[in-house]
């Protein structure tokens, strides 16, 4: 249990401040890296608060990050406490800084509400303006300047930008799925001009295998919805398939679709934006490590 005497020294912000990310993020690399500091600096932090509250907060092994009862305990209050240090910095008019950021819909998949609730945590008078869309899409409003920041995947000729991670796509579908062979493939894909259903098209007619698109989504949750359904096979990354569902491409004998690197690309200088985004980056490379 956590005690503190009257009259001892206060607690360090900073310190705790290390030990809420170290616990959003599962990983004292990825709180460096937020944080904008280094990995041996967040354990001092850390170090320094569980001396200070006399338990131990967190395990760590060299796969994993966890809490301590005591670190589950104590990660509320300290969430409280920041808030309050936040606001009491800000003042009554905090001014409000609007960070507009488009997303590749096959980059970002099913995981946008823990990355926007992380990112918005960072500053509490951030607006965040999401846009989703295909990567060339968001690359094209991105280089004509209407977005701050994009998260797309580098197709061919694409460079620069922060790598965030590296897909691997393949063919799935659910467990239940039948396909008899004779008959053409049946696919789920988002609608045309995505880059991932040209690319898996391209890959079938040069394997000679005869498809047919059964379903078209609007969006990726619609397409994960068709193939949890079992409706068709879906190409989509690893990373973002529906729960429960498998790649069947070996079983089909399917041609393989390779990997894709998903990249940030930010034109952003101030201080708040950028904190924003580095959490933006670790918080999806923390996601993708849990895949």
């Amino acid at each position: 249990m956590i005690t503190m005497q009257n009259h001892a020294p206060a607690l360090d912000v900073d310190a705790v401040r290390a030990f809420t990310l170290v616990a959003d993020l599962a990983s004292f690399t990825r709180a460096a890296q937020t944080d904008g500091t280094t990995q041996s600096a967040v354990s001092l932090k850390l170090k320094r608060l569980e001396a200070r509250l006399g338990v131990r907060l967190v395990e760590r092994t060299p796969r994993s990050v966890r809490l301590t009862a005591d670190g589950a305990a104590f990660l509320t209050r300290a969430r409280d406490l920041l808030a309050a240090h936040d606001r009491a910095l800000a003042g009554a008019e905090a001014p409000e800084r609007r960070l507009t950021i488009g997303f590749s819909d096959h980059a970002a998949g099913l995981d946008l509400a823990p990355l926007i609730a992380r990112v918005s945590a960072v500053d509490a008078a951030l607006h965040l303006d999401v846009r989703i869309g295909m990567s060339n899409q968001i690359a094209d409003a991105f280089e004509a300047g209407g977005l701050d920041a994009a998260v797309i995947r580098r197709d061919k000729g694409r460079r620069g930008g922060e790598p965030l991670v590296e897909d691997t796509f393949g063919w799935f579908a659910t467990p239940g799925f039948r396909h008899r062979p004779g008959d053409r493939l049946k696919l789920a894909m988002l609608a045309a001009p995505c880059s991932v259903r040209a690319q898996s098209i391209r890959a079938l007619d040069k394997a000679g295998i005869a498809w047919i698109e059964a379903f078209t989504g609007g969006g990726i949750a619609a397409v994960a919805a068709a193939v949890t359904a079992g409706l068709a096979v879906a190409p989509l990354a690893a990373r973002v398939a529906p729960a429960g569902t498998l790649d069947i491409g070996p079983a089909l004998g399917l041609p393989s679709l390779g990997r894709s690197t998903v990249a940030l690309y930010s034109r952003v200088s101030d201080a708040r934006a950028r904190a924003a985004l580095r959490t933006l980056a670790a918080t999806f490379r923390g996601i993708a490590a849990k895949r």
